[in-house]
Protein backbone atom coordinates (compact mmCIF):
# COMPACT_ATOMS: atom_id res chain seq x y z
CA UNK A 1 0.00 0.00 0.00
CA UNK A 2 1.48 3.39 -0.99
CA UNK A 3 2.26 6.11 1.55
CA UNK A 4 -0.25 8.47 -0.08
CA UNK A 5 -3.11 5.94 0.26
CA UNK A 6 -2.27 5.34 3.93
CA UNK A 7 -2.22 9.09 4.55
CA UNK A 8 -5.61 9.48 2.86
CA UNK A 9 -7.16 6.74 5.03
CA UNK A 10 -5.79 8.34 8.21
CA UNK A 11 -7.20 11.76 7.25
CA UNK A 12 -10.66 10.30 6.50
CA UNK A 13 -10.71 8.45 9.83
CA UNK A 14 -9.74 11.57 11.78
CA UNK A 15 -12.44 13.64 10.03
CA UNK A 16 -15.06 10.98 10.82
CA UNK A 17 -14.10 10.85 14.52
CA UNK A 18 -14.23 14.64 14.80
CA UNK A 19 -17.65 14.78 13.10
CA UNK A 20 -19.14 12.11 15.40
CA UNK A 21 -17.78 13.92 18.44
CA UNK A 22 -19.25 17.22 17.31
CA UNK A 23 -22.68 15.70 16.76
CA UNK A 24 -22.65 14.09 20.22
CA UNK A 25 -21.60 17.36 21.83
CA UNK A 26 -24.40 19.36 20.16
CA UNK A 27 -27.04 16.77 21.04
CA UNK A 28 -25.94 16.58 24.65
CA UNK A 29 -25.77 20.33 25.01
CA UNK A 30 -29.22 21.03 23.61
CA UNK A 31 -31.38 22.72 26.25
CA UNK A 32 -35.17 22.61 26.65
CA UNK A 33 -37.34 25.68 26.40
CA UNK A 34 -36.78 28.13 29.23
CA UNK A 35 -39.69 29.09 31.46
CA UNK A 36 -41.02 32.61 31.90
CA UNK A 37 -38.61 34.83 33.80
CA UNK A 38 -40.81 37.94 33.76
CA UNK A 39 -44.44 38.86 33.22
CA UNK A 40 -45.42 38.80 29.57
CA UNK A 41 -48.48 40.26 27.89
CA UNK A 42 -50.06 38.25 25.08
CA UNK A 43 -51.16 41.49 23.43
CA UNK A 44 -47.57 42.86 23.21
CA UNK A 45 -46.57 43.67 19.63
CA UNK A 46 -43.70 41.66 18.08
CA UNK A 47 -40.29 43.28 18.00
CA UNK A 48 -40.15 46.06 15.42
CA UNK A 49 -43.94 46.27 15.01
CA UNK A 50 -45.42 49.75 15.47
CA UNK A 51 -48.68 50.49 17.23
CA UNK A 52 -50.21 51.44 13.88
CA UNK A 53 -49.17 48.11 12.35
CA UNK A 54 -51.27 45.09 11.51
CA UNK A 55 -53.01 44.19 14.76
CA UNK A 56 -54.18 40.81 13.46
CA UNK A 57 -50.63 39.83 12.63
CA UNK A 58 -49.52 40.93 16.09
CA UNK A 59 -52.19 38.80 17.75
CA UNK A 60 -51.20 35.81 15.59
CA UNK A 61 -47.70 35.87 17.04
CA UNK A 62 -48.62 37.00 20.56
CA UNK A 63 -46.80 35.02 23.22
CA UNK A 64 -45.37 32.52 20.74
CA UNK A 65 -41.80 33.73 20.27
CA UNK A 66 -40.30 35.74 23.12
CA UNK A 67 -41.83 34.07 26.16
CA UNK A 68 -41.71 30.28 25.95
CA UNK A 69 -43.15 28.31 28.82
CA UNK A 70 -42.09 25.05 30.36
CA UNK A 71 -43.73 21.85 29.17
CA UNK A 72 -43.77 19.55 32.15
CA UNK A 73 -43.39 15.98 31.01
CA UNK A 74 -44.84 13.51 33.53
CA UNK A 75 -41.86 12.22 35.53
CA UNK A 76 -43.27 8.82 36.43
CA UNK A 77 -42.59 5.90 34.08
CA UNK A 78 -45.61 4.42 32.31
CA UNK A 79 -45.69 1.39 34.61
CA UNK A 80 -46.34 3.66 37.64
CA UNK A 81 -49.08 5.83 36.15
CA UNK A 82 -52.64 5.68 37.46
CA UNK A 83 -55.08 3.75 35.31
CA UNK A 84 -58.37 5.72 35.33
CA UNK A 85 -61.56 3.75 35.71
CA UNK A 86 -63.55 3.12 32.52
CA UNK A 87 -65.95 5.94 31.69
CA UNK A 88 -68.93 3.72 30.98
CA UNK A 89 -70.84 2.87 34.11
CA UNK A 90 -69.43 5.62 36.34
CA UNK A 91 -72.79 7.28 36.88
CA UNK A 92 -74.46 3.93 37.52
CA UNK A 93 -71.81 3.06 40.13
CA UNK A 94 -72.22 6.41 41.86
CA UNK A 95 -76.00 6.49 41.58
CA UNK A 96 -76.53 5.39 45.18
CA UNK A 97 -74.98 8.65 46.40
CA UNK A 98 -77.38 10.75 44.38
CA UNK A 99 -80.28 8.57 45.46
CA UNK A 100 -79.39 9.05 49.13
CA UNK A 101 -79.18 12.84 48.87
CA UNK A 102 -82.49 13.21 47.03
CA UNK A 103 -84.76 10.49 48.41
CA UNK A 104 -86.80 12.95 50.48
CA UNK A 105 -87.65 14.76 47.26
CA UNK A 106 -88.97 11.61 45.61
CA UNK A 107 -90.78 10.29 48.69
CA UNK A 108 -92.49 13.62 49.27
CA UNK A 109 -93.74 13.91 45.71
CA UNK A 110 -94.91 10.33 45.45
CA UNK A 111 -96.73 10.54 48.78
CA UNK A 112 -98.59 13.65 47.66
CA UNK A 113 -99.45 12.27 44.23
CA UNK A 114 -100.72 8.98 45.65
CA UNK A 115 -103.32 10.51 47.97
CA UNK A 116 -106.94 9.49 47.51
CA UNK A 117 -107.94 13.10 46.98
CA UNK A 118 -105.61 15.60 45.31
CA UNK A 119 -107.12 19.02 45.85
CA UNK A 120 -105.70 22.51 45.27
CA UNK A 121 -103.82 22.45 48.59
CA UNK A 122 -102.06 19.24 47.60
CA UNK A 123 -101.03 20.69 44.25
CA UNK A 124 -99.58 23.70 46.04
CA UNK A 125 -97.57 21.35 48.28
CA UNK A 126 -96.30 19.53 45.20
CA UNK A 127 -95.24 22.82 43.64
CA UNK A 128 -93.50 23.85 46.87
CA UNK A 129 -91.70 20.51 46.97
CA UNK A 130 -90.40 21.06 43.44
CA UNK A 131 -89.25 24.59 44.22
CA UNK A 132 -87.37 23.34 47.28
CA UNK A 133 -85.54 20.93 44.97
CA UNK A 134 -84.17 23.97 43.07
CA UNK A 135 -86.16 23.09 39.98
CA UNK A 136 -86.95 26.73 39.28
CA UNK A 137 -90.32 28.47 39.14
CA UNK A 138 -91.12 28.02 35.45
CA UNK A 139 -90.14 24.32 35.22
CA UNK A 140 -91.98 23.60 38.48
CA UNK A 141 -95.20 25.13 37.16
CA UNK A 142 -94.82 23.21 33.89
CA UNK A 143 -94.40 19.93 35.73
CA UNK A 144 -97.36 20.56 38.02
CA UNK A 145 -99.61 21.49 35.09
CA UNK A 146 -98.57 18.36 33.16
CA UNK A 147 -99.18 16.10 36.17
CA UNK A 148 -102.52 17.73 36.89
CA UNK A 149 -103.69 16.98 33.37
CA UNK A 150 -102.47 13.39 33.37
CA UNK A 151 -103.88 12.56 36.81
CA UNK A 152 -107.21 14.10 35.77
CA UNK A 153 -107.37 12.11 32.53
CA UNK A 154 -106.11 8.77 33.85
CA UNK A 155 -107.57 9.05 37.35
CA UNK A 156 -104.94 6.60 38.60
CA UNK A 157 -103.78 6.62 42.23
CA UNK A 158 -101.62 3.52 41.85
CA UNK A 159 -98.16 4.46 43.22
CA UNK A 160 -96.38 2.53 40.45
CA UNK A 161 -98.30 4.35 37.74
CA UNK A 162 -97.92 7.72 39.49
CA UNK A 163 -94.18 7.16 39.67
CA UNK A 164 -94.11 6.35 35.94
CA UNK A 165 -95.94 9.58 35.11
CA UNK A 166 -93.63 11.62 37.32
CA UNK A 167 -90.58 10.00 35.73
CA UNK A 168 -91.81 10.75 32.22
CA UNK A 169 -92.50 14.40 33.00
CA UNK A 170 -89.21 14.90 34.84
CA UNK A 171 -87.34 13.36 31.93
CA UNK A 172 -88.99 15.83 29.55
CA UNK A 173 -87.70 18.69 31.69
CA UNK A 174 -84.16 17.27 31.84
CA UNK A 175 -84.38 16.90 28.04
CA UNK A 176 -82.59 13.79 26.72
CA UNK A 177 -82.48 15.36 23.23
CA UNK A 178 -79.68 17.80 24.15
CA UNK A 179 -76.20 17.07 22.82
CA UNK A 180 -74.18 16.06 25.88
CA UNK A 181 -71.00 14.96 24.13
CA UNK A 182 -67.93 16.12 26.04
CA UNK A 183 -65.53 14.89 23.34
CA UNK A 184 -65.16 17.52 20.59
CA UNK A 185 -65.06 16.30 17.01
CA UNK A 186 -61.44 15.50 16.02
CA UNK A 187 -59.53 17.71 13.59
CA UNK A 188 -57.06 16.36 11.01
CA UNK A 189 -54.51 19.14 11.49
CA UNK A 190 -54.79 20.30 15.10
CA UNK A 191 -56.00 19.31 18.57
CA UNK A 192 -59.48 19.96 19.86
CA UNK A 193 -59.44 22.86 22.31
CA UNK A 194 -61.45 22.85 25.56
CA UNK A 195 -61.53 26.01 27.68
CA UNK A 196 -62.72 25.56 31.28
CA UNK A 197 -64.13 28.52 33.23
CA UNK A 198 -65.78 29.15 36.61
CA UNK A 199 -65.34 31.09 39.84
CA UNK A 200 -62.86 29.98 42.48
CA UNK A 201 -64.20 27.54 45.03
CA UNK A 202 -66.28 25.40 42.68
CA UNK A 203 -63.52 22.81 42.22
CA UNK A 204 -62.53 23.96 38.74
CA UNK A 205 -58.88 22.87 38.68
CA UNK A 206 -59.72 19.59 40.39
CA UNK A 207 -62.48 19.04 37.85
CA UNK A 208 -60.03 19.59 34.98
CA UNK A 209 -57.72 17.01 36.53
CA UNK A 210 -60.59 14.54 36.81
CA UNK A 211 -61.70 15.31 33.26
CA UNK A 212 -58.16 14.60 32.07
CA UNK A 213 -58.57 11.14 33.61
CA UNK A 214 -61.87 10.69 31.79
CA UNK A 215 -60.22 11.62 28.48
CA UNK A 216 -57.25 9.32 29.10
CA UNK A 217 -59.73 6.52 29.81
CA UNK A 218 -61.15 7.28 26.35
CA UNK A 219 -57.63 6.73 24.88
CA UNK A 220 -57.08 10.41 24.11
CA UNK A 221 -53.70 12.17 24.13
CA UNK A 222 -54.20 15.24 26.31
CA UNK A 223 -52.18 18.36 27.15
CA UNK A 224 -53.08 20.80 29.93
CA UNK A 225 -52.59 24.58 29.89
CA UNK A 226 -52.28 26.22 33.32
CA UNK A 227 -53.64 29.68 32.46
CA UNK A 228 -54.85 30.34 36.01
CA UNK A 229 -51.69 32.30 36.83
CA UNK A 230 -53.18 34.44 39.60
CA UNK A 231 -53.97 31.75 42.16
CA UNK A 232 -51.04 30.47 44.16
CA UNK A 233 -50.15 26.85 43.38
CA UNK A 234 -52.90 26.48 40.75
CA UNK A 235 -50.39 25.42 38.09
CA UNK A 236 -48.70 23.00 40.47
CA UNK A 237 -52.05 21.47 41.37
CA UNK A 238 -52.96 21.01 37.72
CA UNK A 239 -49.56 19.53 36.86
CA UNK A 240 -49.89 17.05 39.73
CA UNK A 241 -53.21 15.81 38.35
CA UNK A 242 -51.65 15.47 34.90
CA UNK A 243 -48.56 13.65 36.18
CA UNK A 244 -50.70 10.92 37.71
CA UNK A 245 -52.05 9.85 34.31
CA UNK A 246 -49.13 10.83 32.07
CA UNK A 247 -50.51 14.12 30.77
CA UNK A 248 -48.04 17.03 30.29
CA UNK A 249 -48.77 20.56 31.51
CA UNK A 250 -47.76 23.85 29.91
CA UNK A 251 -47.28 26.41 32.66
CA UNK A 252 -45.50 29.59 33.71
CA UNK A 253 -42.80 29.63 36.35
CA UNK A 254 -44.06 32.84 37.96
CA UNK A 255 -47.33 33.95 39.48
CA UNK A 256 -49.08 36.71 37.59
CA UNK A 257 -47.77 35.90 34.11
CA UNK A 258 -50.15 36.78 31.31
CA UNK A 259 -52.80 34.02 31.14
CA UNK A 260 -53.43 34.50 27.42
CA UNK A 261 -49.75 33.87 26.65
CA UNK A 262 -49.77 30.63 28.62
CA UNK A 263 -52.94 29.50 26.84
CA UNK A 264 -51.43 30.41 23.46
CA UNK A 265 -48.25 28.45 24.20
CA UNK A 266 -50.30 25.47 25.38
CA UNK A 267 -52.20 25.35 22.10
CA UNK A 268 -48.95 25.79 20.14
CA UNK A 269 -47.37 22.91 22.08
CA UNK A 270 -50.45 20.77 21.50
CA UNK A 271 -50.22 21.34 17.76
CA UNK A 272 -46.49 20.61 17.74
CA UNK A 273 -46.89 17.42 19.78
CA UNK A 274 -49.96 16.32 17.77
CA UNK A 275 -52.11 15.64 20.83
CA UNK A 276 -55.83 15.00 20.56
CA UNK A 277 -57.09 17.54 23.10
CA UNK A 278 -55.73 20.65 24.81
CA UNK A 279 -57.55 21.71 28.00
CA UNK A 280 -57.02 25.23 29.30
CA UNK A 281 -57.57 26.10 32.96
CA UNK A 282 -58.51 29.75 33.62
CA UNK A 283 -58.68 32.04 36.62
CA UNK A 284 -61.79 32.37 38.75
CA UNK A 285 -60.65 35.70 40.10
CA UNK A 286 -57.82 38.16 39.45
CA UNK A 287 -55.52 39.91 41.89
CA UNK A 288 -54.96 43.02 39.77
CA UNK A 289 -57.10 45.75 38.22
CA UNK A 290 -57.98 43.75 35.13
CA UNK A 291 -61.56 42.51 35.10
CA UNK A 292 -61.98 38.73 35.12
CA UNK A 293 -64.41 38.71 32.22
CA UNK A 294 -62.13 40.96 30.16
CA UNK A 295 -59.26 38.55 30.82
CA UNK A 296 -61.31 35.52 29.80
CA UNK A 297 -62.39 37.27 26.62
CA UNK A 298 -58.75 38.09 25.88
CA UNK A 299 -57.67 34.45 26.38
CA UNK A 300 -60.34 33.33 23.95
CA UNK A 301 -59.36 35.92 21.32
CA UNK A 302 -55.63 35.15 21.55
CA UNK A 303 -56.07 31.36 21.47
CA UNK A 304 -58.35 31.58 18.45
CA UNK A 305 -55.57 33.23 16.46
CA UNK A 306 -53.99 29.77 16.62
CA UNK A 307 -56.98 27.40 16.72
CA UNK A 308 -60.73 27.62 17.25
CA UNK A 309 -61.97 26.78 20.75
CA UNK A 310 -64.26 23.78 20.32
CA UNK A 311 -65.79 23.62 23.78
CA UNK A 312 -66.23 26.04 26.69
CA UNK A 313 -67.16 24.18 29.87
CA UNK A 314 -68.50 26.13 32.84
CA UNK A 315 -67.90 24.50 36.23
CA UNK A 316 -70.65 25.17 38.79
CA UNK A 317 -71.05 24.05 42.39
CA UNK A 318 -74.43 22.31 42.64
CA UNK A 319 -74.76 23.20 46.32
CA UNK A 320 -75.04 26.92 45.52
CA UNK A 321 -78.42 26.25 43.95
CA UNK A 322 -80.15 29.20 42.33
CA UNK A 323 -77.31 31.54 43.37
CA UNK A 324 -75.03 29.82 40.88
CA UNK A 325 -77.28 30.83 38.01
CA UNK A 326 -76.13 34.44 38.14
CA UNK A 327 -72.53 33.32 37.79
CA UNK A 328 -73.49 31.14 34.86
CA UNK A 329 -75.22 33.99 33.04
CA UNK A 330 -72.20 36.29 33.29
CA UNK A 331 -69.75 33.68 32.04
CA UNK A 332 -71.99 32.61 29.17
CA UNK A 333 -72.23 36.19 27.91
CA UNK A 334 -68.45 36.50 27.63
CA UNK A 335 -67.17 33.14 26.38
CA UNK A 336 -70.16 31.38 24.80
CA UNK A 337 -70.48 28.49 27.26
CA UNK A 338 -71.32 25.24 25.45
CA UNK A 339 -71.63 22.85 28.38
CA UNK A 340 -71.94 22.65 32.17
CA UNK A 341 -69.92 20.57 34.63
CA UNK A 342 -71.91 20.32 37.85
CA UNK A 343 -69.76 19.46 40.89
CA UNK A 344 -70.76 18.31 44.39
CA UNK A 345 -74.07 16.89 43.22
CA UNK A 346 -73.85 14.19 45.90
CA UNK A 347 -73.77 16.54 48.89
CA UNK A 348 -76.51 18.92 49.97
CA UNK A 349 -77.31 19.70 46.36
CA UNK A 350 -80.87 19.42 45.12
CA UNK A 351 -81.24 17.63 41.83
CA UNK A 352 -83.64 20.11 40.31
CA UNK A 353 -80.72 22.53 39.75
CA UNK A 354 -79.87 20.53 36.61
CA UNK A 355 -83.17 21.55 35.03
CA UNK A 356 -82.91 25.16 36.22
CA UNK A 357 -79.41 25.66 34.81
CA UNK A 358 -80.21 24.15 31.45
CA UNK A 359 -83.38 26.22 31.16
CA UNK A 360 -81.62 29.48 32.08
CA UNK A 361 -78.57 29.04 29.85
CA UNK A 362 -79.91 26.95 27.02
CA UNK A 363 -76.87 24.65 27.28
CA UNK A 364 -76.72 21.07 28.57
CA UNK A 365 -75.18 19.63 31.71
CA UNK A 366 -72.50 17.34 30.26
CA UNK A 367 -70.60 16.04 33.29
CA UNK A 368 -71.35 15.73 36.99
CA UNK A 369 -69.11 15.37 40.02
CA UNK A 370 -70.49 12.88 42.52
CA UNK A 371 -67.71 12.51 45.06
CA UNK A 372 -64.17 13.34 46.18
CA UNK A 373 -62.39 10.43 44.50
CA UNK A 374 -60.19 10.98 41.41
CA UNK A 375 -62.61 9.06 39.19
CA UNK A 376 -65.82 10.50 40.64
CA UNK A 377 -66.59 12.57 37.55
CA UNK A 378 -69.12 11.04 35.20
CA UNK A 379 -70.82 11.87 31.91
CA UNK A 380 -74.35 13.06 32.63
CA UNK A 381 -77.07 10.59 31.65
CA UNK A 382 -80.63 12.01 31.85
CA UNK A 383 -82.36 8.65 32.30
CA UNK A 384 -80.11 7.45 35.10
CA UNK A 385 -80.27 10.86 36.75
CA UNK A 386 -84.08 10.90 36.87
CA UNK A 387 -84.17 7.30 38.07
CA UNK A 388 -81.79 8.21 40.89
CA UNK A 389 -84.04 11.15 41.87
CA UNK A 390 -87.03 8.86 42.16
CA UNK A 391 -85.38 5.96 43.97
CA UNK A 392 -85.55 5.46 47.70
Amino acid sequence: MSDSLILTIIIVAVVAVVAIGAIAFVTKGRKPKTPYTSEHDADDLPTGQSAEGDTDAAADTAGASDAPVAVEEPPAPAAQLDVPEPVQGRLARLRARLTKSNNMFSKGLLALLSQDSIDEDVWEEIEENLLMADLGTEPALELVDALRERVKIEGSKDPVRVKEMLREELLKLVDPSLDRSYLPAPHPDRPSIIMVVGVNGVGKTTTIGKLARVLVAEDKDVLLGAADTFRAAAAEQLATWGDRVGVPTVRSEIDGADPASVAFEAVSAGIEQEVDIVMIDTAGRLQNKVGLMDELGKIKRVVEKKATIDEVLLVLDATTGQNGLQQAKVFSEVVNVSGIVLTKLDGTAKGGIVVAIQRQLGVPVKLVGLGEGPDDLAPFNPEEFVDALLEG
